[in-house]
């Protein structure tokens, strides 16, 4: 099964973003995302174990979540491409450019949101065994989920697996204290987001050599749901170090 989602052709687009999702996330999170005038294509990460690929088994480690993406991503390097990760996806995007770099094919930048920097904070306790309907809870009370997965049994049933999957490799995760990414970074944070704060984002600045530029938006983890940063995309291109000015 294809690991990437294209959400719209663009022909004449000049550069490529490629999207991955939070945990518990899927690729139709980013359905929507398009660049209003075809300037950039959006591709949307497919993460096992759910949605199309839901008969296989769920990645169980970042990195190798990250060397599976890898030369998919690579594939799409006849024009410049940048990764944009959100909360887990961030950390898989970090891992994915560290093997794009070292298989040189270097994306342009990395936008790490709702994110803190690696090592992650500590995994909530009992998530081993918290039970589906504790894990929804968590969720809806951060945004992002519908509250109507609380009252429907058959879908706690269908997403939880996949749902602590995700949220037991991000508890696992933790960077090699050298790595670091050589294209700028520009980290994305909702200013009422109740998972990371500032300073837990701006650690991101001692993971890359190329940059970091942080951006803090109206919105709580999930901002993005409702208010996709596609102006930010297109002012911080991919095609080059940042030309234009951070929309506010």
């Amino acid at each position: 099964m294809a690991w990437l989602q294209r959400t719209r052709v663009a022909p004449g687009a000049a550069f490529r973003v490629v999207c991955f999702p939070h945990a518990g996330g899927t690729a139709a999170f980013f359905r929507h995302w398009a660049s209003p005038g075809g300037r950039f294509e959006v591709y949307a990460v497919r993460y096992p174990g759910r949605a199309e690929r839901a008969a296989e088994p769920c990645a169980t480690d970042v990195r190798d979540l990250a060397a599976g993406v890898a030369p998919a991503v690579a594939a799409l390097a006849d024009r410049p491409v940048a990764l944009f990760g959100h909360s887990m996806g961030a950390w898989a995007a970090f891992e994915t450019a560290l093997l794009l770099e070292r298989g040189g094919v270097p994306p342009s930048r990395l936008f790490v949101s709702g994110a803190s920097a690696p090592p992650p904070r500590p995994a909530p306790a009992g998530l081993e065994t918290a039970s589906p309907d504790e894990l929804a809870t968590t969720l809806v009370r951060l945004g992002g989920t519908d509250p109507a997965l609380l009252d429907d049994p058959g879908l706690l049933d269908r997403y939880f697996p996949y749902i602590r999957a995700d949220l037991l490799m991000a508890s696992r995760y933790a960077a090699r204290p050298a790595d670091r990414v050589g294209c700028p970074v520009t980290g994305v944070l909702g200013d009422a987001d109740p998972v990371t704060g500032p300073g837990q984002a701006s650690g991101w600045s001692h993971r890359t050599t190329g940059g970091f530029r942080q951006l803090v938006v109206p919105g709580g983890h999930f901002y993005l749901a409702d208010d996709p940063p596609l102006a930010l995309l297109d002012a911080e291109p991919a095609s080059s170090p940042r030309t234009a000015p951070i929309p506010t």
